[in-house]
């Protein structure tokens, strides 16, 4: 929570009163109480993001009430290439109770801690695989991607890391044994697995994981002559910035990826990251343009290539789900309720991870507008697989559904959801 503001509070009661509002009037659109409100405006108690988020989109303060809040935590930077280490290996445990490690180690390290006297193989690096081998693993691996990556919409990420990591691995060292042909695919689709093991790493939680595989996916696309993904890289770096609410970060590293000499869906990915962040700082005006830019660079097609596609493969209409997730974080949540009730209406009953992070969403939107009863309605059905897929970023917005609603102790509909609403929201749960 950011620390109690005179300033903030100052600066609400001027806005307040300049656009002719009582406090009561300003309550009923906010959905916060007027006592609440008396408070903040006398700085006896801190304003939330979110109320900070209504209050400037209702007196239309362009982001400059958001810019007031005292800064939180600071958060350590983000690091392009964490944990780098040179003539690496990998070591992953498994363990019999379900637990798993990975840990990205120098050769030096290896046998300075003994894990080399471990079983270990290789192939023989004087050897040659032959065309049709090579070949052979590119198209199985190509199809089992398409497959991991729609049971990554089912599962725990704890269940899909041991194979993508392991199939990552097999790709970098068959490329190094094949023609420069096949070596360039093979290395291309190693980038792809190693992009989404550090999309799934993120799902857990461990931020500086999830940014090494994003180097790492970097590195290998290099390797195969791909110097593009280094762009997405950047979109990736941005989304954490997002989750820590850094607006700044967020939009400064979006626009980095937007170079005429990207791919267009690159450029377009980032466009929709910018009006996130955007959205984060309350600039309606910038986000809406962000937006419509992305829409134009993702309708345009890409340069034919056979790999997977950068980015999610769930999403019909990408533009417009961004669209209501961004209309939340401007404090305009029945805006964004509407939006999102038109684009989850488009997404497959399979893509249960999907469902969850923008249903959630959608109920947070609903919730945010003072409709307690259709908020619990939406999120109830949706907490099965808010457990089944043990997502850390979906755990953002249910935390902040969870602090919504505990405004409405008493509602019927939120003695019923909140005791298991409040066990999912809590970070130990992931």
């Amino acid at each position: 929570m950011p620390q109690s503001s005179t300033g903030f509070g100052e600066e609400l009661r001027k806005r307040r009163l300049e656009a002719g509002l009582s406090l009561t009037a300003l309550s009923g659109s906010v959905h916060y109480s007027k006592a609440q409100l008396s408070k903040v405006e006398r700085g006896l108690s801190a304003p939330s993001r979110d109320l900070a988020r209504l209050c400037d989109a209702a007196l239309r303060a362009g982001g400059a009430l958001l810019a007031l809040l005292a800064p939180e935590t600071a958060d350590p930077p983000v690091d392009p290439a964490p944990g780098h280490v040179h003539e690496e290996d990998w070591i992953m445990q498994l363990s019999p109770d379900g637990s798993n490690t990975f840990q990205p180690v120098t050769r030096r390290g290896v046998v300075g801690s003994g894990v080399a006297s471990l079983m270990a193989w290789r192939s023989d690096s004087a050897s040659v695989a032959s065309p049709s081998s090579g070949a052979g693993m590119l198209e199985a691996s190509r199809a089992l991607f398409t497959q991991y990556r729609r049971l990554g919409q089912t599962v725990t990420p704890g269940l899909l890391l041991p194979v993508l990591i392991a199939q990552t691995h097999t790709l970098r060292e068959l490329s190094a044994h094949c023609d420069s042909d096949t070596r360039r695919h093979l290395l291309a689709l190693g980038s792809r697995y190693a992009e989404y093991v550090g999309w799934l790493v993120q799902e857990t939680g461990n931020e500086r994981a999830a940014l090494w595989w994003t180097q790492r996916a970097v590195d290998l696309a290099a390797a195969g002559g791909d110097r593009a993904l280094a762009g997405y890289a950047l979109v990736r770096r941005a989304l954490v910035t997002l989750y820590r609410d850094d607006a700044e970060q967020t939009v400064a590293l979006a626009r980095r990826a937007q170079s005429g000499a990207l791919p267009p869906r690159i450029r377009g990915l980032a466009a929709q990251r910018e009006a996130q962040g955007h959205a984060l700082a309350g600039d309606h005006r910038a986000c809406l343009h962000a937006l419509d830019r992305a829409r134009v660079l993702l309708a345009r097609q890409d340069d034919g290539t056979d790999e997977p596609v950068i980015g999610t493969m769930h999403l019909p209409d990408p533009v417009g789900m961004v669209t209501g997730w961004c209309l939340v974080d401007l404090g305009r949540p029945r805006e964004a309720g509407e939006e999102l009730d038109r684009q989850l209406a488009l997404i497959g009953e399979g893509a249960v991870r999907t469902q969850v992070r923008y249903g959630i969403r959608r109920a947070l939107a609903y919730a945010s507008a003072g409709e307690i009863d259709l908020a619990c309605d939406l999120a109830a059905p949706l907490l099965d697989g808010v457990e089944a897929v043990g997502s850390a970023t979906v755990t953002t917005d249910l935390r902040r559904l969870a602090r919504t609603l505990a405004r409405h102790a008493n509602h019927s509909s939120v003695r019923r959801l909140g005791p298991r609403l409040g066990t999912l929201s809590r970070p130990s749960t992931i």
